[in-house]
């Protein structure tokens, strides 16, 4: 696969980032993943969006949202996936520097990595008979907002939630469930479509406002709050939205089922309007 290194576009077997940079040594950087459907890509602009605010967080200064989406088109065509669903993979550091703790000096160059790779969508099934998830304890960092490039919590509770037989973990802060290892939670609790606030403690997560604005437009209630982990009887339907994920329903939290167990009427909904936004192009919906 050909992928984009620093300015050139080079094979991925000859990809090479110096063994000082500050994404291996620090995981300081930050990362960004665009699903493309029939090698279109899908909600580009809010993820561009959501880079840059990254790269202001955390102060690397980078061009990279400013020509990424040139970038990330030529990879479509060069990799041959004009006709495939697949994903773009972003990833800025603050560039290679001696290893110390603060800032290396003014006029390091970020480093910058773009590639591409074929990801279908899930079996039916997943999306028919929903998936399994457990809770685990949010032990993260205080700035879940930035979509970091460090996430050992979220690979231990997502390998946690694997030995598990679960397809996820859910994040538990307070007494709430907040949101998954890699995507984000919402849940249907008196008829309304609930989902955490956002703020520092969750990712603003491109595909959960784009449910939500396909929420809004089909009449169903929505309402940012919490979902408590110990009033699961209260919930009726919960599901996980993001890049990869798209909208997928979770029947079973620790070991108990959701409701009835069965993919629940909102969701389908949801899944149906979100079909329909991906095959006509149109991203109308967004909250």
């Amino acid at each position: 696969m050909l992928v984009f290194l620093d300015g050139k576009y080079i094979d991925q077997s000859e990809a090479r980032v110096s063994v000082d940079d500050r994404g291996f040594l620090f995981a300081d950087g930050i990362y960004e993943v665009i699903r493309i459907y029939d090698g279109r890509l899908f909600l580009a602009g809010p993820h561009f969006d959501r880079l840059r605010r990254g790269l202001d967080a955390t102060r690397i200064e980078s061009h990279a949202p400013d020509y990424l989406l040139e970038v990330s088109n030529r990879l479509i065509v060069e990799n041959g996936l004009q006709d495939d669903d697949a994903i773009v993979y972003i990833q800025v550091t603050r560039g290679a520097a001696p290893r110390r703790h603060a800032f290396p000096p003014p006029g390091t160059v970020p480093t910058v990595y773009v590639a591409v790779r074929p990801f279908p969508r899930f079996p039916a099934e997943s999306y028919e008979s929903g998936e399994a998830a457990i809770s685990v304890p949010d032990t993260r960092w205080g700035r879940c907002d930035i979509k970091s490039i460090g996430l050992l919590p979220n690979v231990m509770a997502n390998q946690q939630a694997k030995e598990s037989g679960a397809f996820e973990a859910l994040f538990v802060r307070d007494g709430v469930l907040i949101e998954g290892s890699h995507s984000n939670l919402l849940a249907v609790i008196a008829g309304e479509l609930v989902t955490y606030p956002v703020c520092n403690y969750i990712l603003g997560g491109i595909t959960r406002d784009f449910v939500l604005g396909l929420a809004r437009g089909l009449g169903i209630p929505v309402r940012e709050g919490p979902i408590f982990a110990d009033r699961l009887d209260d919930v009726e339907e919960l599901m996980l939205s993001g890049t990869t994920t798209e909208l997928l329903p979770l029947t079973r939290l620790d070991g108990r089922p959701v409701g009835d167990g069965r993919v629940g009427p909102v969701a389908r909904r949801l899944q149906l309007a979100y079909l329909e936004s991906v095959q006509s192009g149109t991203t109308a919906g967004a909250g």
